[in-house]
């Protein structure tokens, strides 16, 4: 009796152990992070408003285009938008670390450039930019096909918002 009794508690032990096993590995794969640019891959475009630092206000176009690399952890962005009389073209390249990112940006037009750091995950990305003479904060939000652009600096551009769509 005692050697079926065993039997049966090793065997219930060896059940309840797969068992635990399992559970564990599927909650650590539920604690992995979504891919922290997901979503935002493609090309967008749309329109906005940039405000200057003399006061005027003009409505700009815009397009964008993400490249995700296959690992999912990195960012390239290109951001070129104009009004009548007004332009700026955004390159930045990021690569994430957990929820923090941080990589390199310039501006074409303005011959400027220099680094950011912020956080990305769940279709937003808010960053602080920075070169010799210009900062800024930048918020990228992507919900399915739509996305917004915000940027507020006490610069030249004082502050940018756009809203574009995916295709």
């Amino acid at each position: 009796m005692k050697v079926f009794g065993s039997k049966i508690l090793g065997r219930t032990i060896k059940i309840a152990s797969v068992g635990a096993a399992l559970m564990l590995s599927a909650s650590a794969s539920q604690a992995q992070p979504a891919a922290p640019f997901a979503g935002f891959d493609g090309s967008w475009s749309g329109n906005g408003t940039v405000s200057l630092s003399d006061g005027t206000t003009e409505r700009i176009r815009c397009k964008a285009s993400y490249k995700v690399n296959n690992t999912g952890l990195g960012l390239k962005q290109n951001l070129h938008c104009a009004s009548d009389s007004y332009k700026f073209d955004l390159s930045s390249d990021v690569t994430s670390y957990g929820d923090r990112i941080s990589g390199n940006w310039s501006e074409a037009s303005r011959n400027i450039f220099g680094n950011l750091q912020g956080t990305a995950g769940g279709g937003q990305i808010e960053v602080f930019v920075e070169a010799s003479g210009f900062a800024a904060n930048l918020t990228l939000r992507t919900t399915g096909n739509k996305q917004t652009v915000q940027i507020s600096s006490k610069g030249e551009i004082r502050g940018v918002n756009i809203t574009m769509t995916k295709g």
